[in-house]
């Protein structure tokens, strides 16, 4: 097995999470910067490290990326397929942080892989892809604006009485830890998919089997990648989550990433589903805003985001395609 080819590929998965990181920090610290519960430097700087320590925190959704959703074959023609893959997801990345829209990395990186496999003609296993990501791809969104409309009104009711100048105080410290929960339920989350595309490298390689944990040193440069980009900030991105959605005050803020948080754990220890935390926190945020008044969320934006959800995965598909037709191109 060519060794360059293998540095390579594990060079751009990195390259992938580290954007992965600046594009989907504002998930995690978009709504307590936005009540001033943080400033941006200490959120971003605790995220970093939350989202290192959740890289640690399991390896079953490292899993199903590894082994649940494409089969690629061995030598350069799936070492090709994951790097058209990776390519994919990373432009697709770039081009909607440029635009502030907060669309999924995830989405990114499982749609260039279906696209890059099709194209190198191999098999998609549809069930793995239907399963861990289309339904969660539908569900999660739902559950979190359910649950995050759930747990306001019950923030509302638990503290009608509190003088409200006080709570909003009390739920900006409170911010802190629920913040900190977000970050690392991203870590455990999205470091752990870049951890399953260098496992697929590997197993490519020749180095590791299918059957081996995930090595040490693979959990440790995914989730310095992850934390290195998370504190490079995606200050578009966190613009758009903060305030054009809805203005969040600190008892909304909290409820939101306590929601976020609560889902991530749970689809992860749970169901080993790698979803989507910028879906998770956009739509624990409609719900928690619109127990305000319905009208209170800015709809059409909402509209906007939702929109991008659903053309990730095929256009970072198509990219990843057109990416493997260029490396089958120059290098046969």
């Amino acid at each position: 097995m060519d060794t360059f080819a293998l540095i390579v590929t594990i060079g751009v998965a990195l390259g992938f999470t580290y954007t992965n990181g600046f594009h989907d920090s504002a998930n995690a610290i978009a709504t307590s910067v936005s009540t001033r519960a943080l400033t941006p430097r200490a959120a971003l700087a605790m995220a970093a490290v939350m989202n290192l320590a959740g890289a640690f925190l399991g390896q079953g959704v490292a899993k199903t990326v590894s082994e649940g959703l494409i089969a690629t074959p061995e030598g350069q023609k799936g070492m090709g397929i994951l790097f058209a893959a990776l390519v994919g997801a990373i432009i697709w990345n770039l081009v909607t942080w440029y635009f502030g829209l907060p669309s999924s990395s995830s989405h990114a990186l499982f749609g260039g892989m279906v696209g890059a496999a099709l194209a190198g003609g191999t098999l998609v296993h549809w069930n793995g892809v239907l399963d861990k990501i289309v339904i969660p791809m539908f569900v999660s969104p739902i559950v979190g604006l359910v649950v995050g409309y759930l747990v306001m009104v019950a923030i509302m009711w638990l503290f009608r009485k509190v003088n409200p100048h006080k709570a909003k105080r009390g739920f900006r410290i409170a911010q802190t830890v629920s913040a900190a929960g977000m970050a690392l339920g991203h870590g455990l989350q999205d470091a752990q998919k870049t951890m399953g595309i260098v496992v697929m490298a590997l197993v490519i390689a020749d180095v590791e089997s299918p059957s081996d944990p995930i090595p040490v040193w693979v959990k440790l440069v995914c989730a310095l990648m992850l934390s290195l980009g998370t504190y490079a900030g995606g200050w578009r991105i966190m613009r758009t989550l903060g305030r054009k959605i809805i203005e969040l005050d600190p008892p909304q803020g909290f409820a939101a990433e306590t929601t976020g948080a609560s889902i991530m754990f749970g689809s992860a220890y749970l169901f080993h589903a790698p979803i989507s935390t910028t879906h998770v926190i956009t739509s624990a945020i409609m719900g928690v805003g619109a127990t305000k008044r319905v009208n209170a969320v800015r709809w059409g934006v909402a509209k906007n985001i939702v929109l991008g959800w659903f053309i990730t995965m095929p256009a970072a598909a198509l990219v990843a395609a057109a990416s493997y037709g260029v490396v089958v191109l120059l290098f046969g």
